[in-house]
Order: C-alpha cells, then sequence, then structure tokens
C-alpha cells in the first residue's frame, strides 16, 4: 500500500481509502494507491507554504545542482521507470524508455541549468524590473505521458523557486511516486515538492480551491481545464492550462506525398493515439486524395498491435476501459454520420487488453464529429480540399489550437502557411519536437506556455522597482 508524499516524508492518507492501478494489457490490478481527501491537500499546501520562503531564497546555483541531481538519477533509473510506466499506462516499452523516460530527464536537466543562468531583473528606463518566484503551485497532471507532464510542471517550478504540490492522473499514477522519492533521496527539502495521489473532482478541485496556492497549472481535458479555471477564479489565483487538441497534417500539392502521409500516420498513432498534439486530420488536395488515402492504409497497416512488452509492438493498449469505449464509440459515430471506415474499426486484436486497431477513415467532411472532436486514440482522419486558402480554413475551424503540421514543396513556402494558422506550434515538413521551444495553445487549447524559457516564465511574478 503506497502513501502520500507531504512535508518531505511518506504519510497514509487520511481518507483511509485506495484507487485501483489497473494494467491495460491484462486488466488486472498491479497496485493501489491513495484515494486523498482535502484534508491531505490542506495538509500538503500548508506544508508547500511553510517550505516556500527559504526555497524561493536559497540561491538559484544550488536549486540547479538539486534539480541536476535528481535528473541525473531520472537517467539511471530510466530502464525502470520506463517499465514501470509500460505497465500502468501501457505505451510498449522502447517508446516509454526514449519519450515517456529519456525526454523528461532531459527536460528536468535543462532546468536545472536555466535556474542559474535564467536573468532575473533588468534595468528599463528609471525602472528595475525583477522576477520572483509565484509561490505554492498547484500541480495537476494527465496519464497520457504521465512522467513527462510532471516534469513539464515541477521542473520549472522548482527552478524558479516555487514549491509545489501534485496530484498525478490517479489512471497512471506510479511514475509521479518513483520521482517523488528520486527528490527525496537527492535531498529536495522537506515541503518543497509534495504529492498527493486521487480523484479530479476530490483532490484537484480542493487544489484549486485552495486560497494558499498562488497558480494552478493543469493538464488535461478542455471540460476539466474549463473547470479548474472556474474554480481558480474564486481566489484570483493564476492558471495555466494546457488543455485539448485536434491538429491538422496540411499536405500542399507540391509536398513529397508518401513522406507526409507516413510521417502524418506516425504522429496520429504515436502513444497509440493519445497525445493531445497528434496530427488526428490530414488534409490533402482532392487531385492526390486518393493516393494519399492508400499509402495512409499502406503505412497504418505496419503498426502492429499488442504487448507492451513485446518487441514486435508498435501500439500498446488503450490506457483504460473507459477510454477504449469513448474511442470505439467515435469509430462507431463516423461511420454512422457518412465517413468511410478504411481500415481498422472497434473489433478489438486481442482477447484481453484494452485495444483498439489502427483506423482509418476517408469521406471526412468539416464538421463531422470525428473531425471536430478529440478522440485520443489511433483514429485518423482524411479530408480533401480544393485550394490553399479552404486547406487553411478547414485547419483552423475548430475550437482547438494546439499543433499541427504543413508540407510543401519548399520550407518558405510551409512557413507562410504555417504563419496563417492559428495553433501553438507548427512541424514544417517533419521539423522535429524540440523540447526548448514553447508548447501550448491557442483558443480552447489553453492558456499559457510550457518548456524552455516561456515555461519558467510562468511560475514567476514581475514586480517594477521605481528608481
Amino acid at each position: 500500500m503506497r502513501q502520500l508524499y507531504i512535508g518531505g516524508a511518506w504519510t497514509a492518507s487520511a481518507s483511509g481509502e485506495t484507487i485501483d492501478v489497473v494494467n491495460p494489457a491484462t486488466e488486472e490490478t498491479i497496485d493501489r494507491v491513495p484515494a486523498g481527501s482535502p484534508d491531505d491537500v490542506e495538509a500538503a499546501v500548508r506544508a508547500a507554504r511553510a517550505a516556500f520562503p527559504s526555497w524561493s531564497a536559497t540561491a538559484a546555483g544550488e536549486r540547479g545542482k538539486l534539480l541536476a541531481a535528481a535528473a541525473e538519477l531520472l537517467t539511471a533509473r530510466a530502464p525502470e521507470i520506463a517499465r514501470t510506466i509500460a505497465t500502468d499506462m501501457g505505451a510498449p516499452l522502447g517508446f516509454s524508455l526514449k519519450v515517456q523516460t529519456l525526454m523528461p530527464a532531459g527536460v528536468l536537466s535543462h532546468y536545472a541549468q536555466l535556474a542559474e543562468s535564467y536573468p532575473r531583473e533588468e534595468r528599463v528606463g528609471t525602472s528595475l524590473v525583477v522576477k520572483e518566484s509565484v509561490g505554492v503551485v498547484a500541480a495537476i497532471t494527465p496519464w497520457n505521458y504521465p512522467l513527462h507532464q510532471i516534469i513539464c510542471k515541477t521542473g520549472p517550478a522548482l527552478a524558479a523557486g516555487c514549491t509545489v504540490v501534485l496530484k498525478p492522473s490517479e489512471v497512471a499514477p506510479l511514475a509521479a511516486y518513483a520521482l517523488a522519492e528520486i527528490f527525496h533521496e537527492v535531498g529536495l527539502p522537506a515541503g518543497v515538492f509534495n504529492l498527493v495521489s486521487g480523484r479530479g473532482p476530490v483532490v484537484g478541485e480542493a487544489m484549486a480551491t485552495h486560497p494558499e496556492v498562488d497558480l494552478v497549472s493543469f493538464t488535461g481535458s478542455t471540460a476539466a481545464g474549463r473547470r479548474v479555471a472556474s474554480l481558480a477564479a474564486e481566489t484570483v489565483k493564476r492558471v495555466a492550462l494546457e488543455l485539448g487538441g485536434k491538429s491538422a497534417n496540411v499536405i500542399l500539392p507540391d509536398a513529397d506525398l508518401p513522406t507526409a502521409v507516413k510521417a502524418g500516420v506516425a504522429n496520429c498513432f504515436i502513444n497509440s493515439g493519445q497525445t493531445c498534439s497528434a496530427w488526428s486530420r490530414m488534409l490533402v488536395h482532392r487531385d492526390q486524395y486518393d493516393d494519399a488515402v492508400r499509402l495512409a492504409v499502406e503505412a497504418a497497416r505496419k503498426y502492429t498491435v499488442g504487448d507492451p512488452f513485446d518487441e514486435a509492438s508498435r501500439l500498446g493498449p488503450l490506457v483504460s476501459a473507459t477510454q477504449r469505449d469513448r474511442v470505439v464509440h467515435y469509430i462507431n459515430r463516423g461511420q454512422e454520420e457518412g465517413a468511410r471506415l478504411v481500415l481498422g474499426g472497434t473489433e478489438s486484436p486481442h482477447e484481453r487488453g484494452y485495444y483498439v486497431e489502427p483506423t482509418i477513415f476517408a469521406a471526412v467532411t468539416p464538421g463531422m464529429t470525428i473531425e471536430q472532436e478529440e478522440i485520443f486514440g489511433p483514429v485518423l482522419s482524411i479530408i480533401p480540399y480544393l485550394s490553399e486558402d479552404e486547406a487553411v480554413q478547414i485547419a483552423d475551424d475548430t475550437r482547438y489550437g494546439l499543433a499541427g503540421a504543413v508540407w510543401a514543396g519548399t520550407e518558405e513556402r510551409a512557413v507562410a502557411v504555417a504563419r496563417r494558422l492559428r495553433t501553438g506550434q507548427v512541424a514544417i515538413n517533419g521539423g522535429s519536437f524540440n523540447p526548448q521551444a514553447p508548447f501550448g495553445g491557442y483558443k480552447q487549447s489553453g492558456v499559457g506556455r510550457e518548456l524552455g524559457e516561456y515555461g519558467l516564465d510562468e511560475f514567476l511574478e514581475v514586480k517594477s522597482l521605481q528608481l
């Protein structure tokens, strides 16, 4: 039986209740974590508030050394933690190691460096403008990247001199416990980092409404983000939100079509489609549409679905029965609304586990449910367009604006179209993800930015000293 981590010590939850952690590949219960209560949140926030004056006053270099030590230990334990993520979240082991574990270790290492190097003051005319730690941070994180999303919040928050109360997703919480053990082992002062597991409507809402929390950083669905923002508004605290997406992969007529389609399928199916920035809509000129559908089906057939610990598996299960049922609902809805299913469907390829086959829809038109709503599974919609202007219009015509891609014969043309898209991040001709560049959304995809210096800024207040 696991415990909460509050004030530098492992402690039992006041609720006495637990939540089962289920392996999505086997449907077996593999662990239990505390179902935290408002009393637990109170204790954790109190510990974080007590630790804040000393931690925020600690030399930036000393904070950086502790974060660097944690990053080194995280890297050393990466194989073990990757196995944990593959077990409780279902991502294939190779992906769990490279993307789910080593990438966040690199992000934490970068924030260890920024803790000292990032400028905290500047002269502006007759004023000295200084940046100070915002205070106590409530971090609420999702299950799809259970370690990366935690590091994206705790890394910059701790580097900035803030103290943290973390609520990881109760669906895949075990990586959070591994990180808490690392922070404890490297000697992070008591109360600087606290972990309270539990359900969102109980623990998350208690964190969002607590008057001693200065900022809530939340990653999750748009509906839950609206709820968090509403609750936080009661005490006028700052909110950073990284929410849903329905990103468009715009393939222009002069692009390398086979390369663009292959990369687009790979991006849509990454993490079994459980990625908020996935390019789940492929936009192709009508003259190339049939070829694109054929190429997409050929590429998708190579995505073997199976056990996360089988090296042949490219897609693992979805994280839970609830998530599988949600994706199946959308696949049925797509067929009901007239989209043409060209690959996959609702039949599970395995007797046990929450698996969904790679699924592709053709004949998708703007406004269909599967074209508008975030499915969060391995489901690709291919949409035709007639002109560049129409492609931009279709790409932007959702409530989301998180990510996307543009492919063209030249970088110049791709950049010109990318500038027209109302979205926070655009890959140009397959440009790779940069964990030091800002990540975040327009519209209902969120407020604020994560990663790099932009992510650090979220956890700093600005003060002007008039000289």
